[in-house]
This record gives structure tokens, C-alpha cells and sequence, in this order.
């Protein structure tokens, strides 16, 4: 190739360089090494039904400030909490704000449930649970799942106890030598090594990160443990814990519950992407 035609072709290349750089900007500081740089690396099939654009969020703000009344919408969205919804993260943003009013991953009636006074379907790809009653979806709500290395059991179960303040054997709260919380538990699997299975409270990052139970929103226990945050409004653990008994406990003893509900998993959590820390 000639010197004029390698000079014309750097030329054309220079400004496809420069837009790539504007459209596509840096990733957001990595949450931690292990973890996601944004949560618009992950994938759901109802991504789809609401145009979005990835954003990072700025410093000095938060999903409050940032989205006023809407906050609850986007961080369900985003299957996120305020405690990991830090400035620098990149999170989905839609178009209008509005069309989150209507979001809902799962089908409004479900017929396999039809039969059930209550019900409880938790698609693994949505990263979703939903409470149906006679078929007819009651309430939906964001989970956290296992992750490829620490697989949600799929398939049918029952719910067989309820424990108010549960506590995990296994795990410690990150830093520290306080057993991991797991308030509003639901135990819906044992397997064969005799290692529980529970739908409980728990952090919500964004991304699957149990070692394979399902964990909903727990604010209380988020601004009991770390002091975050100040005024906790998302309590989804509790509000199915109430709805599976039909009223919260005096005690906090272990319930059985001969005949819990159905539940059944299925899907296949997203894979987490593989990326080097910043």
C-alpha cells in the first residue's frame, strides 16, 4: 500500500475513532474486583420492552435525587438498593421515566396456578419473583439469585418453614464476624447434603450474588447493619413473609408449614461477565 493511500485511510479512520469514544464512554469504577463495573452488562429479556440508556451515576447524587418519586421504579428496574447504587455505577436509564409505571417481567396470570389459593413463580433470567393468588399475579418483586458458581436449585418446590430472624451457619456479613441476616425467611428446598434453601432478606447489588437462596429487599436490616439507608421504604423480604403466613409472628420461632405454597424456579440466572477490576 502506497504512503498516500495509508495517510488517506488514517485520515477516514480518525473520526470513527472519536465518535466510538463519544458514544461508547469509559466504563464506571468497578463496584469491587469480583464484581460487575455496571449493570448494564447484564442481560433480561425485558430490557426489550423499555428503551434505555446506560448512565452512570454522578457524584455528589443518589436514585432520589436523581429521580425523584421514580427512584422505587428504576432501582426495581435495576434490580438494585440504595446501598449499592453508588455515584460512578452504571445503571439503566429509560428514555421516559414513565414507561417504568408499567414495567412487569411476569405474566399477569399464570394458569399452572389457577388451582392455588397461593403461589409463588421465580423466573431466574428475569432475576424476578412473583405472588400469585388463583393465577392472577398479586405482587412482583426484583430478586438475587446464585450465580453460575453458586446455582439456585430450579424446578418444583414447597415452602416447608418461616423463620422471622433467621441467621445464616455459613456466612459472615463482609468484614466482619456477625452472621449474614436473613430476616423473613421462607425455606422452600433442603437437598440431599441437608444445605437449606431459603427465600429471605438480603442485600440487593443488582446482579445474582447468593450462594443460591433468593433474596428480596430488606432495607431495615441494610440501615440496622450498615447504617444505610437512613430512612428504609423497600421491605419486599417482609411483605411476602406476611403474605405466605397471613400475618407477621408474635415470636421468633420456627414455623413449619405443612402446606406451604407451591413454588416453582425456573430460568437461568445471567452469567456474570468477566472483567478486570479498574
Amino acid at each position: 500500500m502506497s504512503t498516500t493511500m495509508l495517510w488517506l485511510l488514517r485520515r477516514a479512520l480518525i473520526p470513527v475513532a472519536v465518535m466510538m469514544v463519544t458514544v461508547f464512554p469509559v466504563s464506571a469504577k468497578a463496584d469491587s474486583p469480583k464484581k460487575h463495573r455496571g449493570l448494564c452488562e447484564i442481560h433480561y429479556p425485558s430490557d426489550a420492552t423499555i428503551e434505555w440508556d446506560c448512565r452512570a451515576i454522578p457524584s455528589g447524587t443518589s436514585l432520589e435525587t436523581l429521580f425523584g418519586e421514580r427512584w422505587i421504579e428504576l432501582a426495581r428496574f435495576n434490580r438494585i438498593d440504595r446501598r449499592h447504587a453508588r455515584p460512578g455505577l452504571s445503571i439503566k436509564v429509560p428514555r421516559r421515566l414513565e414507561d417504568l409505571a408499567s414495567f412487569n417481567p411476569l405474566p399477569l396470570l399464570h394458569h399452572a396456578a389457577k388451582q392455588d389459593e397461593k403461589f409463588i413463580l421465580i423466573d431466574l433470567t428475569e432475576q424476578f419473583l412473583g405472588a400469585y393468588e388463583s393465577g392472577v399475579l398479586r405482587f412482583a418483586t426484583p430478586i438475587a439469585s446464585g450465580d453460575e458458581l453458586n446455582e439456585t436449585p430450579t424446578g418444583e418446590f414447597r415452602l416447608t418453614a418461616a423463620h422471622r430472624q433467621h441467621q445464616s451457619c455459613l456466612y459472615m456479613i463482609e468484614g466482619t464476624d456477625r452472621p449474614y441476616p436473613m430476616n423473613y425467611a421462607l425455606r422452600f428446598h433442603v437437598n440431599r447434603t441437608g444445605v437449606s434453601y431459603w427465600i429471605h432478606g438480603r442485600d440487593m447489588p443488582g446482579y445474582p450474588a447468593s450462594h443460591g437462596c433468593i433474596g428480596l429487599y430488606d432495607e431495615s436490616m441494610q440501615k440496622e447493619q450498615y447504617g444505610i439507608p437512613k430512612e428504609p421504604e423497600l421491605s419486599d423480604a417482609q411483605r411476602l413473609f406476611v403474605w405466605v403466613l397471613g400475618s407477621a409472628p408474635e415470636d421468633n420461632r420456627v414455623i413449619p408449614l405443612p402446606h406451604g405454597p407451591r413454588v416453582h424456579i425456573i430460568g437461568q440466572a445471567p452469567a456474570r461477565m468477566n472483567h478486570k477490576p479498574q
